[in-house]
């Protein structure tokens, strides 16, 4: 899957998986977002997956995250030190780029942090400002329909909207807690038939059933989902079409 205008498939890749999934998805997504040694990833992890992405044309982001629990657990970051987060990782990656002549594209932060800034006024301006300030170049890629979004276009920064193919929403567009049941989508035609109906309405049904609108600029799909590579491939086909 190569860039085209109107649609990004990314995936968060260098977080222990094993190598040979790594490189699969590579070769499917069209965005990659690099563990950066807060939740998983090591200095050499990210450099092979920043020289990859530079050969294949994959558009290299930096992933943020914080320590303990797969960067899960929970966030009591005040936003002077989030910032610091943002500076250490997205700047390693930077540094890892720079060394590579590789153009990197877009900041993405990890699993709770990720929702921190959208729960907490405080926390999401602090991220945005950091972006602006240090990587002013960078897109956030932040949930469709939150508030870092709006944030993020009121201080000028780009920002795209992102929708998850393989997590199930609750009615009021919440992502489904990834401990409770149905939270992650393993079957490849419940994926599939995710994107057909988000070409199709602009959204998908929620695990209530009533269906979300999710304007996405940007779909992600986990790269630790049971059968993340089979579907990586059917999504790059259907996608292409």
């Amino acid at each position: 899957m190569r860039r085209r205008a109107g649609w990004d498939l990314n995936c968060d890749l260098g977080e222990g998986e094993p190598w040979s999934r790594t490189w699969a998805l590579l070769r499917r997504v069209s965005s990659v977002n690099v563990a950066c040694g807060g939740h998983a990833g090591d200095a050499a992890t990210m450099e092979r997956v920043v020289v990859e992405a530079g050969t294949l044309g994959v558009r290299l982001g930096a992933h943020p995250g914080v320590a303990g629990a797969f960067g899960r657990g929970e966030v009591t970051l005040s936003p002077g030190q989030l910032q610091t987060l943002v500076l250490h990782q997205a700047g390693a990656l930077d540094a890892l780029a720079r060394r590579h002549r590789v153009r990197w594209h877009h900041i993405k932060l990890h699993g709770a942090l990720y929702h921190a800034v959208e729960r907490q006024e405080l926390l999401g301006r602090a991220y945005v400002e950091a972006v602006a300030r240090w990587f002013p170049k960078a897109v956030i890629y932040a949930r469709a329909g939150g508030q870092v979004l709006q944030l993020a276009r009121e201080a000028g920064v780009a920002a795209w909207a992102e929708g998850f193919i393989d997590r199930a929403y609750h009615a009021d567009g919440r992502l489904v807690p990834r401990d409770q049941d149905g939270a992650v989508l393993t079957r490849l035609r419940e994926v599939t038939g995710r994107l057909d109906q988000w070409r199709r309405t602009g959204g998908w049904n929620s695990l209530e059933g009533p269906w979300v609108a999710v304007p996405a600029r940007t779909l992600c799909l986990h790269g630790d989902t049971p059968g993340a590579v089979a579907m990586s491939a059917a999504l790059r086909r259907a996608m292409d079409r």
